[in-house]
């Protein structure tokens, strides 16, 4: 059967599932798009119409799976101050124009444009959109609509007005600000009921349904008015009729002004980054663990957004929340987000009217509530976990973003992030000569199918997206291995960054493995903090890297003794013939047995010097025998050893073992004596295992396979070689 009608068939399997979490997402979607909205002193219809038309046209057009479109948070402040400066027909151009902006970041293929933001910078301009929308809404919460020069001040003036509230003498005032309480109440405390019958319908709807029912009470039951003051209900919402015919005026006149495009700039930034965040995340989340093609989905993002800019709704952006709501329903591609569409226009058809039933502090305290999510103190106390630097970062984003606006405070993130790395690093060359560099090689092993990629000079933000490249041309289910040992930096965005790869390679049964920090200093212990290699030789000032852990928990699971400090003693590797030519720093990351015969460690040597140096790190085993052999060298035979071969080098061939002969190329001085260690017990040993080098100095053995660090992984098939070569030349 053809891929197509075996997808046709999925999809018709699925159909059921995804309309069911599409109808749930809407339950969501509706408040959250109403409260939105008015919060950006929009129509309270126009976050309807942009969930609407982002869950048509991004589940046609997009390249995501099960992400869902619409309204954001982000966007909150952006669009208040353009709605506030240019008035809402201008604003609505604003809108358009960002979609256009969008889609042209969709067609240059800029979906790495969040790459460029560290994570601390970003981190920090969510938190300050979240503290914007909790300033501004926790007084209507309350009942108690006032108006100040910036977020600061909304922010100041909250004590002020819970002391308001409590005095309340006014009973319309206190039922508003009581359903706006009683709301939030929700919001805390209803997700810790785990019940899946009552999780059905998610915490924002109970708030409408409550809200409704409420009113129906006073109007049926009571047969009186509803107490809620009137300037704190929702108005505006018109029939669906209505919204069909009474298209809004979009108004381009101010399209040649500063606030105009200052505006639009502010919205594809935030638009962008948002949904390109968000993206990331659900990708994290999808049971199948699929890639979203970005440029594809800012397409259609941008799409979407000039035809909700021409009807009259808000940007349309990609959710997390509505988006993790669509996954943990068992959706399982782009159809969810058509339905939750489809229920959302039914809705309107259907109950338009029944909307003004919301009390508005009801809505209100929704979005106190996300903000507090966005802003909420864990955030600050793991960032501080991460690094002291990172702090500074996350709150001079926030402040310049809070005092100044999103645009100014996301670049003084930038900024502040590139300052402090060269703070950090003691120097500015190290970025200015490598920024343009290439600095990520990758290539495939042959012999067992591994990417191997070596990353040089820095890695951070700034040319994140190099590495990213290369990694998301591999498939999940390879052995994937980073090396950082010729990176002098690493940021905590990378950090943060590959360790999302690593969740993504081992759910889909692959193995990351990142290896060379070993040499790198961090303030922290925490695995996202940045990495800098030590200018000398040392003990690292914070722990062990996550590599360093695995190799000391192998030590403990095969009674090994594990030492990750540098030891300069290394004579015993001075009569190998490997090291004739080459000049050892150190050793590191030793990992011995009980009696001393097997040791692995980490190895740093340089072959030549001055501008011809080169420094070179690998993973070496060394392994003491209980008897002498003669001395040789063992390895696969290659075109460099055919070419040996005519320089004199003659490779030792072994009778009756044609096939390994062919395949390796064996060297020694005393060829008797080798042909006689070389039996048929080592010979088909050395056949049917994988290729090391292996060389012997009479008395030891050095083994290792790459001229690179070795894999946890690794590690673990080099140790168990060595134990078992030992057996056999013991016998």
């Amino acid at each position: 059967m053809s891929p197509k009608p075996n997808k046709l068939k999925a999809f018709f399997k699925a159909l059921s599932k995804n309309i069911f979490s599409g109808f749930v997402v809407s339950l969501i979607a509706l408040p959250l798009g109403l409260g939105l909205a008015m919060a950006s002193e929009a129509p309270p219809i126009s976050g309807i119409i942009a969930a609407v038309v982002g869950g048509v046209v991004v589940s046609i057009f997009g390249g995501s799976n099960v992400t869902i479109a619409g309204p954001g948070n982000g966007l909150v402040g952006v669009l208040l101050v353009a709605i506030t400066t240019l008035g809402l027909e201008s604003a609505y151009a604003a809108i358009i124009c960002s979609g256009i902006l969008l889609a042209v970041l969709g067609f240059l293929r800029m979906g790495k444009l969040a790459d460029f933001f560290p994570s601390s910078a970003i981190q920090g301009m969510l938190a300050a959109i979240g503290l914007i929308i909790l300033g501004k809404q926790f007084h209507i919460m309350l009942a108690h609509k006032i108006k100040r020069a910036d977020t600061i001040d909304y922010l100041i003036e909250i004590p002020f007005t819970i002391n308001d509230a409590i005095h309340y003498d006014k009973t319309g005032l206190i039922y508003a600000a009581a359903a706006g309480v009683l709301s939030l109440i929700i919001m805390v405390f209803y997700p810790k009921i785990r019940n899946k019958y009552l999780q059905l319908i998610p915490a924002p709807m109970w708030i409408v349904i409550l809200s409704v029912g409420f009113s129906y009470y006073f109007e049926l039951v009571a047969h009186e008015t509803n107490p809620i003051s009137s300037l704190y209900m929702i108005s505006g919402i018109p029939e669906f009729k209505d919204i069909i015919a009474q298209l809004p005026t979009v108004n381009f006149g101010k399209a040649g002004t500063f606030p105009f495009w200052s505006s639009v700039l502010a919205l594809t930034l935030i638009a962008s980054i948002e949904s390109l965040l968000s993206i990331k995340a659900v990708d994290k989340l999808d049971p199948e663990k699929r890639r979203s093609n970005v440029n594809l989905d800012l397409k259609a993002l941008g799409l979407a957004t000039i035809g909700s800019g021409f009807l009259g709704g808000l940007n349309v952006v990609t959710v997390i929340a509505r988006s993790s709501v669509n996954v943990n329903n068992n959706a399982s591609n782009r159809s969810s987000n058509f339905f939750h569409a489809t229920f959302l226009v039914i809705f309107i058809v259907l109950f338009s009217t029944q909307l003004t039933r919301i009390p508005l502090p009801a809505l209100m305290a929704i979005l106190v509530f996300t903000g507090y999510k966005l802003a909420s103190p864990t955030t600050i106390k793991r960032i501080f976990s991460i690094g002291k630097e990172q702090v500074i970062i996350f709150l001079v984003t926030l402040f310049v973003t809070l005092k100044v606006g999103l645009i100014t405070g996301i670049l003084s993130g930038v900024i502040v992030t590139f300052l402090i790395h060269i703070v950090i690093n003691k120097s500015a060359s190290l970025f200015f000569r490598n920024v343009l560099k290439p600095n990520v090689l990758m290539y495939q092993e042959q012999d067992n199918g591994n990417y191997y990629v070596s990353v040089k000079h820095f890695c951070s933000f700034l040319n994140f997206y190099r590495l990213k490249e290369k990694l998301d041309a591999v498939p999940e289910n390879s052995d994937v291995i980073i090396d950082f040992s010729l990176c002098k930096f690493v940021d905590h965005t990378v950090m943060e960054n590959l360790n999302n790869y690593r969740d993504l390679f081992i759910k889909r049964d692959g193995h990351f493995d990142v290896i060379g920090l070993d040499l790198h200093d961090s303030d922290s212990k925490h695995p996202f903090a940045l990495r800098r290699l030590l200018p000398v030789t040392g003990i690292l000032k914070s722990g062990l890297t996550k590599r360093q852990n695995t190799l000391e928990d192998f030590a403990q699971n095969y009674e090994l003794s594990y030492d990750s400090k540098n030891e300069k003693e290394t004579h015993f590797l001075d009569k190998f013939h490997f090291f004739r030519t080459k000049t050892i720093g150190h050793i590191y990351n030793k990992l011995t047995t009980k009696n001393d015969a097997i040791s692995i460690f980490d190895i740093e040597f340089s072959e030549g010097e001055f501008i011809a140096k080169e420094t070179i790190r690998t993973t070496m085993l060394y392994m003491t025998l209980d008897k002498n052999i003669p001395k040789f060298t063992l390895d696969r035979e290659g075109f460099l050893e055919k070419v040996y071969a005519f320089a004199g080098f003659k490779d030792i061939p072994i009778q009756e073992h044609s096939d390994f002969n062919k395949r390796f190329y064996l060297l020694g001085d005393n060829e008797t004596a080798i042909k006689s260690l070389f039996n048929d017990e080592i010979t088909h040993f050395f056949e049917s295992n994988p290729y090391y080098h292996v060389e012997s100095n009479g008395k030891c053995l050095l083994v290792f396979s790459k001229e690179r660090l070795a894999s946890t992984k690794e590690v673990k098939a080099l140790f168990d070689f060595g134990k078992r070569l030992k057996q056999v030349i013991s016998l």
